[in-house]
């Protein structure tokens, strides 16, 4: 067993952005950690690092404490944890299974002692065959047990149990249990008995990904399926895994929550397994802490509020102590209060929301004054002839007496000039004369503060350019104007409100658009349609004032409106009879109807075909014709005018065809494929929109071809595309004539044209020789192999399986080459990692046999650091580029040379030069732009580009100013 983490330090991060100049100290479960004495721990900026990661020492809860004179915070806790994966106990055989052919067997697992997330797979007789899960095997995620749920004779043999700890990448085997078929007879049928199932109860955080395992034992194998219980369908997230046995719903939400059935089914019988996921999720803040500053003796209120399942708990801090509640103090729930403040009172305070999911804090500071705070006075403007306030409110304790000064001048009560008692300055009827500085100085027994501000006085704003009242025609495009003259210093908006609403110009951009510049706020309304009748308002705000004009626009005509009252008055099983009252003309005569019609099977609503083909606008009825048989019908009707296309109708009633024999022959017919002596066909099935009423199968007929007689199979099932026809007379790989009919309860419909599909052929049976492999980069491999001589099955290429030795088996790759060639190419492969492979040649029946496995070690991977310090000289047309030389580590390919990237704007095309050396010269253009950027080469492949290089194009002056000059990499133009 070992830990891959010791030779890494561990850096834990936390930062304190509100304090001024704090110091930090770190705590390991509550213990304060004595930096001084600890030459594996040290703090840099405030970040906690340590070295030489210990299992026993360093492993627990650390949390940060950050303090000045103001107070102190605590951090978010840190979890640090090790994994590890001990080896299995005991290394003898296990005791071996003895089972009946077609009883289910569960083969135990039993991992060994294990920190972090584990994965299981299992080894079939010897590494690397491990065993493929399908409908009738499956591996617990969970238990890491083998479940089969009905044992064939192929199924003999030993089987190893592989734990891979994900964390550290350790895998450790347990010893084989051999299978063994009891010679006591055949098992039975029997129904479904689930061995898999979840927990009665399934808690899951929000945003998580939660799986359920299902997975039954029984003979036939069963087949699983899941529902909601409450009937609601899965979303397009939920996804189904190894042959249904896994359901996975990612990124888990409030929604998902419910109960779950799992439900094993076979021609025995059937049990289903059913559990509830509750939804947890962590705490949120929905109100947090501000910093807050009372005077002596006032009282403080601070709530704080989060949203969490579990509804989260609250506690409060101050300076990174526990409050508690007493006398002036009270806690209630998330709410803090204290009564009469003072002095002491004064600190940093956290507001903590904790559920088992999840902790966070908000902060804030409490300043209790007993003296004058700082306080703000801003610029404002005003209208000219308004009343203008200004506040004067300093943070002091005990109150503060304020006077106001206008420029250095002592402002006295007046008229127009009120002082009220709390210091607040009023002026009437104010003109230019009074744009001046104001000084409120606020005083009392522990000092003296002022601030000051600026009173800025604004000509009235006057609207230039009116929206008036206008009639307009549907389609039209109109511009209502709205322009005003207004004084420079202000900040002027436009809006536009339409019938009382406020127009979202953004919603709405297909038909509103606000036009014009600073001063003007036009309106433009483009095809305009009947609902834009109505009332429109320009409002314009600046600074001082708002005001407001409205025009009315009139409709003259428009498109009619919804017809009514459709109805189906007769129907068959291709045709409707529809009737229907007229809409209002909207000032146009009705010229014509449309009729359409939607069904289950459709996508919205379509338009159909009627007789009379046109429908004239005195018309109230007319014949839909060219229905699917045995179909539910909704349909409505459009009337048009010369203005255009009104409204549609309601739509009618849901109405049902009449059933027929079906028309249409199932299309695509074909198949081939499957084992031994099986004639497999498929073909498409027939859309139920298609189908002409209940009932409905499938009629296969199929014969050898040159044969005359036919052979008739009947599947009465309408969404099933393929049938197998098993007899061990097959022949491999022989031709037969094949056709597929629809029938249902009216009767039996057209065949298919005949299609020729071959029985199953065997897989190849020798494996490819002389396979080799060698490494090209750090990321790829090409294998090759002696192509297959003449033997008695079809060859239609070579399989090229490959897998990592400590990968999980699930990640196996593989690669197939089409035809009689003898070299592919692996590529996406892991840098410095050893790879095993093996050859088979395949054909539709599947790869033969592999050849023995051999293996080959990808390159090391280029350096990751580009070329550093780039310098380059423009003398003429001639660049030459300087770089320093990049050097790999142990750990990376040697470099072998360097490319530099050359690209023309003009013809954005890219050249490549090639080169052993750390300077180039190139010969450039003086009349295009180029874009230069520098690689390392290695054994693994392309290192990392240097940052693009603009030079741009030079005139003949600037081209001779350039070979005067070397400039260095740090005044190039970069990307």
């Amino acid at each position: 067993m070992g830990y891959k983490w010791k030779t890494w330090p561990l850096l834990i991060s936390q930062m304190f952005t509100r304090m001024f100049s704090p110091h930090r100290r770190w705590s390991l479960n509550g213990t304060l950690i004595d930096l001084g004495n600890d030459y594996r721990r040290h703090m840099s900026g405030g970040n906690l690092i340590i070295s030489n990661l210990d299992r026993d020492q360093d492993a627990g809860i650390y949390q940060c404490t950050a303090f000045n004179v103001r107070g102190a915070i605590l951090s978010r806790r840190a979890s640090l944890q090790f994994a590890y994966l001990d080896n299995f106990k005991t290394q003898t055989v296990r005791s071996a299974v003895n089972v009946r052919e077609g009883q289910g067997v569960v083969l135990l697992c039993g991992p060994p002692a294990y920190s972090g997330e584990l994965t299981f797979a299992w080894i079939f007789n010897e590494y690397p065959y491990f065993v493929q899960q399908d409908s009738r095997r499956f591996i617990s995620q969970e238990t890491g047990s083998l479940y089969i749920a009905k044992v064939e004779p192929s199924d003999v043999g030993n089987y190893t149990c592989v734990v891979n700890n994900t964390v550290t990448r350790e895998k450790v085997l347990s010893s084989p249990t051999p299978l063994v078929l009891r010679s006591d007879g055949v098992m039975g049928e029997y129904e479904p008995k689930i061995e898999v199932h979840f927990p009665d109860s399934v808690p899951a955080a929000k945003e998580s990904v939660v799986k359920l395992e299902c997975f039954a034992l029984g003979n036939p194998v069963p087949e699983i399926s899941w529902r909601r219980t409450s009937g609601v369908p899965f979303s397009s997230k939920v996804k189904m895994r190894n042959s249904n046995a896994v359901l996975e719903i990612p990124n888990f939400q409030q929604e998902d929550a419910g109960t779950y059935e799992c439900m094993a089914e076979n021609r025995r019988g059937k049990n289903a397994a059913r559990g509830r996921i509750s939804f947890h999720a962590k705490p949120h803040w929905l109100q947090t802490l501000t910093d807050t500053a009372l005077s002596i003796q006032e009282n403080l209120f601070w709530e704080c509020k989060a949203s969490g399942k579990p509804k989260p708990s609250y506690s409060w801090l101050k300076n990174g102590d526990t409050i508690a509640p007493e006398g002036r103090v009270q806690i209630e729930n998330g709410a803090l209060s204290i009564a009469a403040l003072n002095l002491s009172d004064s600190g940093m305070y956290q507001c903590v929301a904790e559920n088992k999911h999840g902790i966070i804090y908000s902060s804030a500071q409490l300043m209790v004054l007993g003296k004058i705070a700082s306080f703000p006075l801003a610029l404002l403007k005003a209208r000219s002839g308004s009343e203008v306030t200004l506040e004067c409110k300093p943070q002091a304790s005990p109150p503060a007496i304020s006077l106001w000064k206008k420029g250095n001048e002592i402002l006295q009560r007046t008229e127009r000039i009120t002082l009220l008692s709390n210091g607040t300055l009023k002026i009437a009827n104010v003109t230019k004369r009074d744009a001046a500085t104001y000084t409120c100085v606020a005083k009392n027994q522990f000092g003296t503060a002022s601030t000051t501000g600026r009173l800025l006085i604004t000509e009235p704003t006057r609207i230039t350019m009116r929206p008036t009242n206008m009639e307009i025609i549907v389609g039209e495009s109109i511009v209502l104007p709205c322009q005003i003259a207004c004084d420079p210093a202000l900040d002027v908006s436009f809006s536009w409100a339409f019938n009382g609403q406020l127009i979202d110009f953004q919603r709405d951009g297909d038909h509103f658009e606000r036009v014009g510049g600073t001063i003007s706020g036009d309106l433009m309304i483009r095809n305009i349609q009947l609902n834009h009748g109505g009332k429109y308002v320009c409002v314009i705000d600046t600074d001082v004032e708002s005001l407001s004009h409205a025009a009315y626009s009139l409709i003259d005509s428009g498109p009619p409106g919804p017809p009514d009252k459709v109805s189906v008055e007769e129907i068959t099983d291709s045709t409707a009879q529809l009737s229907w009252t007229p809409g209002r003309d909207n000032g146009s005569p009705i010229t014509g109807y449309i009729v359409q019609a939607r069904t289950p099977f459709t996508v919205g609503w379509q338009a159909v075909d009627t007789v009379p083909e046109m429908i004239n606008g005195n018309m109230l009825t007319a014949t839909v014709v060219g229905l699917n048989a045995w179909v539910e019908y909704e349909f409505r009707v459009v009337a048009r005018n010369n203005v255009g296309l009104g409204e549609p109708s309601p739509a009618s009633a849901k109405t049902r065809t009449e059933d027929a024999i079906p028309d249409t022959a199932p299309t695509d017919v074909g198949g081939g494929g499957g084992t031994k002596s099986e004639l497999v066909i498929t073909w498409e099935p027939v859309p139920e929109e298609l189908q002409n009423g209940e009932g409905f199968g499938y009629i296969i007929a199929f014969r050898p071809v040159g044969t005359v007689m036919w052979t008739r199979a009947v599947i009465s099932t309408p969404g099933v595309a393929r049938y197998v026809f098993r007899n061990d007379t097959i022949p491999p790989f022989s031709p037969f004539d094949v056709k597929v009919g629809a029938y249902n309860n009216r009767g039996e419909g057209p065949f298919s044209s005949i299609a020729t599909v071959y029985s199953a052929e065997e897989v190849p049976g020798v494996a490819p020789k002389r396979v080799r492999a060698r490494s090209v980069s750090a990321a790829q491999i090409e294998a090759m192999w002696e192509a297959l001589p003449a033997v008695p099955e079809r060859v239609l290429g070579y399989e090229v399986v490959y897998w990592e030795d400590d990968t999980k088996p699930d990640t196996i790759g593989k690669v197939r080459i089409s035809g009689n060639y003898t070299l592919a190419n692996i590529t996406g492969l892991t840098a410095d990692t050893v790879y095993y492979l093996s050859v088979a040649a395949f054909n539709t029946a599947g790869p033969g046999p592999q050849s023995a496995p051999i293996n080959t070690t990808t390159k090391k991977p280029p350096p990751d650091r580009p070329p550093l310090n780039i310098q380059w000289t423009m003398i003429g047309s001639t660049l030459t580029l300087h770089w320093d030389p990049v050097v790999a580590m142990e750990t990376e390919s040697k470099v072998t040379g360097y490319l530099v990237l050359l690209k023309r704007h003009r013809y954005n095309d890219v050249n490549t030069i090639l080169t052993t050396k750390t300077t180039v010269e190139l010969s450039l253009s003086t009349s295009d732009n180029y874009l230069i950027q520098i690689k390392a080469m290695s054994e693994g492949g392309e290192g990392v580009g240097s940052e693009p290089i603009h030079i741009h194009k030079l005139s003949e002056s600037a081209a001779l100013f350039a070979s005067c000059i070397s400039f260095p990499f740090s005044t190039v133009d970069k990307a």
